[in-house]
């Protein structure tokens, strides 16, 4: 029974929730001394998982549409699926982020797109006249939780981006771009001064060609130009850190994509930016785990978007799998603060703040399920390539009581553990999701 000093009974504690949360502590104190056996500290794997944000990814909540009052997505992007209840204005996006962030355990980021400006009294600029106060309603969202918030340009879905942006051989097309670009900059420090907390500015084009093209080199020399014009403009580079980001291929740019892996990889290292790995962004067989270390050689930072591509560029629900656990390792082997990382999905076929709460905890799993491994007894082994050793040692691993400290993490922050969120998300559903229209 909780009670106030003067003894008023404020609650009552079920006896089923007090014998729950003893037996997570109990089952969390003896996962702590099987963890030890390795050399692993519990507590402060714990400590620093409740440090690593993860940016969520607002898109995830409309199915990208922003409130620019498209409705149709374009460059190579889909959403597929038709789940009843996304997001129809900020208010319901902001209530719904809301909503998944209370069941998540950890402080976290937002990551928005410049179609996500809120416009006031019937007002509407086009991209390339976007200001901060079209996102002063996301600051004092940001400011109330707590949160940071990162950007990005949004070059798709737009009539002058029917063709090409960055690399368009139109000059007009492409000053509009450079000037959303420099926009977007300018926002993305806003946010940093009012938060309090550097902004990771990410930059993506869909310029490609369908078929087999006559010339590369040209429009990749555009593009160059075109960011050397952005990065040339007045900004704070401790606030604001621009990234790219390369795609492999595209719908409708099947045969060439303009920012490749190699452009962006070469630019962001001769013009000291970030270079930014999607995990959806490269052949099915690619994986961006085996780059971060090589990336983080010549970077003092990286940007991750993490996505889970399903023979293609799909973006899936991030689930906890081979590959998240892979890209967990890396992070955290070598220094999550190096690591900016964010999610980047978006499934219109299930509930999606379910599938907000499913990404965000399994990348957070995985973070957990680096940080408990011996790691530097496994690096030792390895340097002295007594690999028979390590791989046992890696396979045993797989079945410590690593679900258990999860739990206890879960309960520290004051979220629901295991599956019992999924209760208040069909709640929410059913209370609010089902009544929009």
């Amino acid at each position: 029974i909780l009670s106030s000093p003067d003894g008023a009974v404020l609650d009552v504690i079920p006896p089923s929730l007090i014998e729950r949360t003893m037996n997570i502590q109990e089952r969390y104190e003896s996962a702590k001394e099987i963890y030890a056996g390795l050399g692993v500290d519990v507590d402060a794997a714990v400590e620093r998982l409740n440090h690593i944000p993860v940016s969520m990814h607002c898109w995830q909540g409309d199915d990208v549409m922003g409130f620019e009052g498209a409705d149709s997505l374009s460059g190579g992007i889909q959403a597929t699926g038709n789940y009843p209840g996304k997001a129809r204005n900020p208010q319901e996006l902001m209530a719904d982020i809301d909503k998944a962030l209370n069941l998540i355990p950890g402080r976290h980021r937002i990551n928005l797109h410049a179609s996500y400006a809120i416009f006031q009294d019937g007002e509407k600029v086009d991209r390339d006249a976007l200001e901060p106060r079209h996102f002063a309603d996301w600051v004092k969202f940001a400011k109330e939780r707590g949160l940071g918030l990162d950007f990005n340009p949004t070059m798709f879905s737009h009539p002058k981006a029917e063709n090409a942006t960055l690399s368009s051989e139109d000059p007009q097309i492409r000053k509009f771009w450079i000037d959303h670009c420099k926009a977007c900059v300018r926002i993305s420090q806003y946010f940093a001064e009012e938060l309090g907390s550097p902004c990771a500015m990410n930059i993506w084009i869909p310029d490609g060609f369908k078929d087999i093209p006559a010339d590369r080199m040209s429009p990749r020399a555009r593009l160059k130009d075109s960011l050397d014009q952005i990065l040339a403009m007045d900004y704070d580079k401790s606030k604001v850190l621009i990234a790219v980001e390369s795609k492999v291929f595209g719908i409708g740019m099947e045969s060439c994509t303009v920012g490749s892996h190699e452009f962006y990889m070469n630019y962001a290292a001769s013009r000291g930016i970030m270079c930014l790995l999607d995990s959806g962004h490269f052949h099915p067989t690619e994986m961006i785990s085996d780059k971060i270390s090589s990336m983080l050689l010549f970077s003092d930072k990286i940007a991750l978007h993490v996505s889970r591509p399903v023979r293609w560029d799909s973006d899936h629900v991030v689930l906890f799998d081979d590959e998240t656990r892979e890209i967990a390792k890396e992070i955290v082997r070598n220094d999550p603060d190096r690591v900016l990382l964010a999610l980047d999905f978006f499934d219109a076929s299930i509930n999606r703040i379910c599938a907000w709460v499913v990404g965000m905890r399994n990348m957070q799993k995985a973070l957990l399920y680096a940080l408990l491994m011996p790691n530097e007894k496994l690096a030792k082994l390895q340097e002295e390539r007594r690999f028979t050793e390590l791989m046992m040692e890696q396979e045993e691993l797989k079945t410590y009581p690593f679900g258990d400290v999860w739990d206890y993490f879960c309960q520290m922050n004051q979220v629901p553990v295991k599956e019992q969120w999924f209760k208040e998300v069909q709640a929410y559903e059913k209370e609010v999701l089902l009544k929009r229209s």
